[in-house]
């Protein structure tokens, strides 16, 4: 017994130190600092959704606050991103928005996996996010998701999709919580101010329950990384938060057409940050 306790010890001081040396050898082989940072950042997550089961935990036996967890647990996760990889997202306006009009469903553009990192540098208190169903299963992970009021969506099933994003409704408005969801509904991994078509859950979403979209448009970042690539570096990547669009009189008729005005929104903003000079450098190679 004492030596299977042993074993994860080994295995966290082998990782700790292959990543220490991938990292080292970065400046003689620059490729080295892929594999280091990915290694860095699953090590973070990892270690922050430990910390977000615990803080659930806590939150839900000793106060009424668990929705706090999520935004703490991101807080977290930003600073610990930013010390072992060297990546962090900026918002360079409109951050007000995105607890001023709680409750609301905030929207954002889908580059890559990375995009964990700008929740966390974005995420408002009493927000959650919806994920997949089968991200329950994920040790600590799901653990946390389950504990802090992630609503989870089986994508495979519509009437599943649509009774859970009733049930997102009348929670955002019950508890005035706001509600987190990537539109595109899939990562586009663009080389460029690129966005998908829009799914029209956010928006049905917004609408039932008569609640703002605050948009959130993230600059291409396929300098800062390029999976395909085997890029990998640090970087600070800029992020806009658009005005509210509000929904209140909007029916389900009128989704299409705000979902069609929100995207074109978005693009325009992604574009115009892509001509900064932090949005050139997010993009540099």
């Amino acid at each position: 017994m004492h030596a299977l306790l042993l074993y994860p010890l080994y295995f966290l001081t082998f990782y700790i130190l292959l990543t220490l040396s991938l990292y080292a050898l970065t400046p003689l082989l620059l490729r080295a600092s892929f594999p280091a940072r990915i290694l860095a950042a699953y090590f973070s997550l990892l270690l922050c959704a430990t910390y977000g089961v615990l803080v659930s935990l806590f939150l839900r036996l000793t106060s009424h606050n668990h929705r706090l967890a999520q935004h703490l647990t991101a807080r977290a996760f930003a600073r610990v991103m930013a010390s072992t990889t060297g990546v962090r997202f900026a918002i360079v306006s409109g951050a007000h928005h995105l607890s001023a009009s709680r409750p609301c469903v905030i929207i954002g553009n889908h580059q890559s996996e990375l995009d964990v990192l700008l929740l966390a540098h974005i995420f408002p208190p009493y927000c959650s996010v919806t994920a997949k169903s089968s991200l329950k299963k994920i040790p600590f992970l799901g653990w946390f998701m389950a504990l802090s009021g992630t609503v989870f969506i089986d994508r495979a099933n519509s009437q599943s999709a649509r009774a859970a994003f009733s049930g997102a409704a009348e929670e955002m408005l019950k508890h005035r919580q706001s509600v987190f969801i990537f539109p595109e509904g899939t990562r586009s991994y663009a080389r460029g101010p690129e966005m998908g078509a829009f799914k029209k859950g956010a928006f049905h979403l917004a609408v039932q329950a008569q609640v703002d979209v605050v948009p959130v448009v993230c600059a291409n970042y396929w300098g800062v990384l390029g999976a395909k690539e085997g890029r990998f570096r640090a970087g600070v990547v800029p992020v806009r938060v658009l005005e509210p669009v509000s929904t209140r009189g909007l029916g389900v008729g009128d989704v299409e057409a705000l979902a069609g005005r929100v995207r074109e929104e978005m693009v325009r903003a992604l574009e115009e940050l892509g001509e900064t000079e932090m949005g050139r450098e997010a993009r540099r190679v």
